[in-house]
């Protein structure tokens, strides 16, 4: 890649682009956004770390041997060059370094806390989680926004009445880590020169967003802040590893730190006295406890060297970024529904294309609406952007503030969110009518023109609804036409994730509470989380085979994949509840699992047998655990399922585009409404149908945009319905049971509960485990509602239709092949 110049914009586009189709051709189509932008140069950056790893022996530096000596003088010559890079004079300021921002952050935190009488703290609201939590160090704490902050400058001092003896700390974002906003680098000198007379008061910058596509000039001491936190793998992608500059004439805070380590002590004695000489002839001696992180300092050598090499100066870099982030603000804004109201609500200022100081760096944080002004989920799209290689970020990005300050969200509204279950990560994420997240898309120095052109036009293609008042038609088929449904097949899923076992025809099948006998009673955990394992992230776990059999008695599993030599071709597990066979109470970890965010408490098996042979076909440490029927407590689970509002509807619309029909009527309140329905381990309720029919028109669409059939097994469904061939092609219509109140299997009354949610793990092949875009970005286009993708019915057992004294009240029971006849 030849080093493009600043004023060279379309010649560094190119080079990037060149770079990437020339080094990682098996990223063709992938979109570096969110700070993965920096990655792609990575093999340029690992190969020539890995020649200095293979020409040298680095040793401890803490002592006189040639590859320790070696290490030291290799350490100190990059400790100058990182304060070069940031134009900071050696004689003024010192690097420290430490395994991310975080932990410098912490290394100043622990020096104030230290400090007699403690100290003040006031952080702008706008600052990443980790500068909020230093407020629990602190003697007194306060959260400015930006006029505050001014009238702190103009001598009013947020501390007045809580003593103004004691030292202070102030901190900010040198860069939103959420929007992008930048704010003044001349705060640190103004606050620091115009605080109240016998008040000390140091700053912290937190740049780690700021670095990443910008240069810090650190040249003037006066005016730089006391501390600096940044991270190098924002800059450079590698290594993982951070620094906290330290201004000297702010060093006399780490005097008074208590806690020392190795290699930051000339003498030590702890025999009948209790004495230490800390080294303090450089800073860095005293905070950098422990031994070095030797080859992520050498590392940085390299990465400095390579970034060069490609981008030239952080000047470029800042010029590129800053041209791409105009685009992609411009093209998200342009975006309209078809009744003229706007997509994207964009939480981002207005880039300032002609300056950048401070203006705003090369992020757009926003959310989406559809036609209706109605909010997508954050989930959703994250699935979505996922399938197609965008890599962005969504939820809270660890900026409480700023998420508050930009979506509205007060105090008690945040503390109502917590109450009614909404934690980080969870898929809630629409609550009380407001998003609790955003999505945040990041450029960096690998980003191009077409990533942002491509990221425009996937929102344009999935969340723009271009016809947003298309009428409702009747349904083609009347219900007399489905009198000769069936059940095409029964498929059980004794593991949860695992592939699932096919019920033969003939056989009766026991309908329990919980949903078809035997589904989903067993799980695989992880060793280390307690999570439990999902095809989401081991896809390998669709190759798991399990057999139930009677006969034996045993459930007996297999892989279809590469099994390793040592271990057998299938283990046996008991489907009786031997005690023997599970961990002890004495042995059990103590804290439980979790399922679907849920917290349970399931038997873990002891066998290693058994264990060992999972995790040693999906390569992940994991035990096998069992979550049987009639627990209390943590060991029982209730449906979820409820309808939803395009279930609403009087008859099933034809589905064109997203939004293309009227909002139905609002739902009743399923939530408190909805008997307390015991399940398993399923996600949401204890039994799952699909039709056939909507497979097949599914299968029609995607194939119509030049894909692929996917198979009915991707759905994972309990019941397939079907229909025989009939004359004149009157067979069932597709998504007719999105209508469906009720459904009668043979002599048994079933209760519908409502639409299955679905994620990107329909795009599994249950065969081979590979994983595609199809169906899920279909089904994103055909069938959602609400922002959410829906595909198949949930439902339960309600009865026999002969009372409850019969047999089949005793003992109910469906079969392939048995009539189905649905209920409106």
């Amino acid at each position: 890649m030849t080093t493009p110049t600043p004023s060279d914009g379309a010649g560094y586009n190119a080079a990037v682009e060149r770079f990437r189709d020339d080094e990682y051709p098996m990223l063709r189509g992938s979109i570096y956004l969110d700070h993965a932008g920096t990655t792609p140069y990575a093999k340029s950056l690992m190969d020539k770390f890995a020649r200095d790893m293979t020409a040298n022996l680095f040793g401890n530096p803490h002592s006189a041997s040639a590859s320790s000596q070696l290490s030291t003088s290799r350490i100190e010559d990059i400790r100058l060059r990182v304060l070069r890079f940031f134009n900071a004079d050696p004689l003024e300021f010192d690097v420290v370094f430490v395994a991310n921002a975080t932990a410098g952050i912490k290394l100043v935190v622990e020096a104030m806390r230290a400090l007699p009488g403690g100290f003040d703290y006031a952080y702008h609201q706008s600052s990443h989680t980790s500068l909020v939590g230093v407020r629990e160090e602190a003697r007194n704490s306060v959260c400015l926004d930006d006029l505050q902050i001014e009238g702190w400058l103009a001598s009013s001092s947020p501390f007045q009445g809580n003593g103004e003896d004691a030292p202070a700390l102030f901190a900010y974002p040198a860069q939103s880590n959420m929007d992008g906003r930048r704010f003044p680098l001349t705060w640190a000198s103004k606050v620091r020169r115009d605080n109240p007379a016998g008040k000390r008061i140091y700053t912290l910058l937190d740049a780690a967003a700021f670095v990443s596509s910008a240069p810090l000039d650190l040249s003037c001491t006066d005016t730089a802040p006391d501390f600096t936190v940044l991270s190098f793998y924002k800059i450079f992608g590698f290594p993982d590893l951070g620094a906290l500059i330290v201004r000297h004439e702010a060093e006399d805070v780490f005097a008074s730190r208590r806690y020392f380590g190795g290699g930051t002590v000339d003498m030590v004695v702890c025999v009948k006295e209790q004495w230490h000489a800390s080294k303090n002839q450089l800073i860095h001696e005293r905070l950098e406890d422990g031994t070095q992180p030797i080859h992520s300092i050498i590392a940085l050598d390299t990465a400095l060297d390579v970034h060069r090499q490609l981008f030239g100066s952080m000047s470029n870099v800042a010029a590129h970024t800053s041209f791409l982030s105009h685009r992609l603000y411009d093209g998200l804004k342009s975006l309209r529904h078809g009744n003229g109201e706007l997509v994207c609500a964009i939480y981002t200022p207005v880039p300032n294309f002609q300056t950048r100081a401070p203006g705003t760096g090369p992020v757009v944080a926003f959310n989406i609406r559809n036609s209706l002004g109605a909010w997508v989920s954050l989930t959703e799209i994250e699935k979505l952007a996922s399938l197609k290689h965008f890599h962005v970020r969504t939820g809270g990005v660890c900026n409480p503030g700023g998420i508050a300050s930009a979506l509205g969200l007060e105090p008690w509204e945040m503390k109502s969110n917590f109450s009614s279950g909404f934690r980080c990560g969870t898929e809630n994420d629409i609550m009380a009518g407001k998003p609790t997240g955003v999505i945040r898309a990041s450029l960096g120095a690998m980003s191009t023109i077409s990533d942002v052109d491509s990221f425009v036009d996937f929102i344009r293609e999935f969340y723009l609804d271009r016809y947003p008042a298309l009428s409702l038609s009747e349904p083609t088929v009347q219900p007399q036409d489905l009198s000769r449904l069936h059940v095409h097949s029964i498929s059980i899923y004794p593991i949860k994730s695992c592939a699932g076992y096919q019920v033969p025809e003939g056989v009766d099948w026991e309908v329990r509470p919980e949903g078809l006998a035997w589904d989903r009673e067993w799980c695989l955990v992880h060793q280390g989380s307690g999570q439990a394992l999902s095809q989401k992230r081991y896809p390998e776990m669709s190759l798991v085979r399990p057999i139930l059999d009677f006969q034996r008695g045993e459930l007996r599993v297999g892989y279809t994949g590469h099994v390793p030599a040592h271990l057998p071709n299938e283990v046996r597990v008991p489907l009786s509840q031997n005690p023997a066979v599970f961990q002890s109470s004495v042995t059990r970890r103590s804290r439980s699992s979790r399922v679907c965010g849920e917290e349970i408490v399931a038997q873990t098996y002891a066998s290693a047998e058994i264990n060992d042979f999972f995790s040693g076909v999906l390569k992940v440490p994991c035990v096998l655990a069992r979550f049987p029927p009639g627990g209390q407590g943590k060991s029982m689970r209730h449906n979820k399922a409820h309808l939803q509002k395009h279930q609403m509807a009087p008859y099933p619309p034809k589905l064109l585009l997203p939004g293309s029909f009227p909002a139905p009527p609002s739902p009743p309140d399923s939530d408190t409404e909805r008997t307390e329905r015991r399940i398993l381990l399923a996600n949401e309720s204890p039994i799952l149908a699909i039709s056939l029919a909507s497979v097949e028109a599914l299968n029609q669409e995607i194939e119509r945009a030049g894909g692929k059939a996917v198979s009915p097994a991707v759905f994972r469904a309990n019941i397939v319905l079907g229909s025989p061939p009939q004359p004149h092609d009157t067979q069932a219509a597709p998504y007719v049971e999105d209508t469906w109140s009720g459904l009668r299997i043979g002599c048994h009354e079933f209760t519908m509960l409502g639409s299955c949610r679905r994620c990107h793990m329909v795009c599994i092949n249950q065969e081979t485990a590979e994983k595609s875009e199809e169906p899920f970005v279909t089904l994103s286009k055909t069938r959602r509602f609400e922002g959410k993708v829906f595909f198949g019915t949930h439902m339960c057992y309600r009865g026999p239709i002969d009372g409850e004294g019969s047999l089949g009240a005793q003992f109910p029971t469906v079969r392939i092949g048995e009539g189905v006849v649905p209920g409106w």
